[in-house]
This record gives structure tokens, C-alpha cells and sequence, in this order.
């Protein structure tokens, strides 16, 4: 347990940002399986606009340091991938 006001402080903002990180991390992840669920329809407009608005996520995330930059790019080529195919 944190022993001074420093401390205390620090333990307030770690658990604020680790709550707002997990928003985002929640968020991406739905996009991105809402993303492949439309690539698995066959429907390809609508895969498109569900894969941009996954890299779009994808990139404010790695740009707000959420998640690392190259984890963002190997999931949008991972989702682009199974996209092109389509």
C-alpha cells in the first residue's frame, strides 16, 4: 500500500489510465471481430468499412501508446490478409 501522497497519487492515476487503456483494448477488439465476421460474410464493401474502422482503432491505439506500434500493424495485416483474399 502506497505510504505517502506521492504514492497515493501515482496508484490514482495508474488505475484512471488503466481503465481508459482497457476501453480502447475492449473497443479494438471489437472492431476486429466485427471485421472478420463481415470478411466471412462475403460482402466485401461492407468488409471494407469494417476493416478501415479496425485500422483506424488499430492506429489511434498504437498512436495514444495503448498497445505497441508493430502490434497494430501486424493486426491490420493480419485482418488485411483474410480481406484481400476475399
Amino acid at each position: 500500500m502506497a505510504n505517502n501522497n506521492s504514492a497515493r497519487k501515482r496508484v490514482r492515476q495508474t488505475d484512471t489510465r488503466t481503465a481508459r487503456n482497457r476501453v480502447v483494448k475492449s473497443r479494438l477488439k471489437s472492431y476486429r471481430k466485427a471485421a472478420l465476421a463481415a470478411i466471412e460474410t462475403g460482402k466485401s464493401k461492407k468488409a471494407q468499412e469494417a476493416f478501415d474502422q479496425f485500422a483506424s482503432a488499430a492506429d489511434r491505439a498504437a498512436k495514444n501508446h495503448v498497445i505497441h506500434k508493430n502490434t497494430a500493424k501486424r493486426l491490420k495485416s493480419r485482418v488485411a490478409t483474410r480481406l484481400n483474399a476475399l
